[in-house]
């Protein structure tokens, strides 16, 4: 069994703001597999279904951005998820607007949902899909942008990047992630 995770704020203030791209993907990854996000257990949302016959759950934590591995944990102790079998999509300020980059592990970087994730799941050795959000410009202060919303001309970017994580998605289910990795780094 796969988990997908996408990493993001619950509630309408947050809807559509740049810290929520992962909760987009999952969005997206739902409609597209017919996996109803039904379930609200473990402090978040989730579903499970069949991606290409291969068994995976949908989870979109709702223990806001820095306490998100609390959610990711629980699900993983609960159905004995192997970390080699977890992904998680969050924004990235490093990569340009509508870019992503898939990595097999890392350190936080200065994001409190994954610095979350690593304490609760015990390694930094998990796969990920950073989708790219760019820095702010002209002094705008960090929250104040990834609590903002996409311009309509970074709009257009991002619906190919939650498209292009939910190809890396469904590619990871057939194919080792590093094949994933070399074919969506580009």
């Amino acid at each position: 069994m796969k988990l997908i995770v996408g990493l993001g704020n619950p509630g309408k203030p947050y809807e559509n703001t740049r810290h929520n791209i992962g909760f987009e993907v999952i969005d997206e990854l739902s409609k597209r597999f017919n996996i109803p996000l039904s379930q609200a257990k473990f402090k978040g949302m989730f579903g499970a279904g069949l991606i290409k016959g291969e068994k995976v759950i949908l989870l979109k934590p709702l223990t806001y951005m820095n306490l998100s591995g609390e959610s990711i944990g629980a699900v993983m102790d609960y159905y004995d998820i192997a970390v080699d079998d977890l992904v998680v999509i969050y924004d990235d300020l490093d990569l340009p607007t509508g870019k992503i980059r898939l990595r097999q592990k890392g350190s936080a970087g200065g994001h409190n949902g994954i610095r979350s994730t690593i304490a609760h799941v015990g390694t930094q050795e998990f796969k990920r899909i950073r989708v790219g959000i760019s820095r702010p410009q002209n002094g705008m202060a960090i929250t104040d942008y990834v609590l903002g919303r996409f311009t309509k001309e970074e709009q257009l970017d991002m619906e190919k990047a939650v498209k292009k994580a939910c190809d890396a998605c469904e590619a990871w289910v057939d194919i080792p992630f590093l094949q994933v990795m070399n074919q969506f780094n580009q």
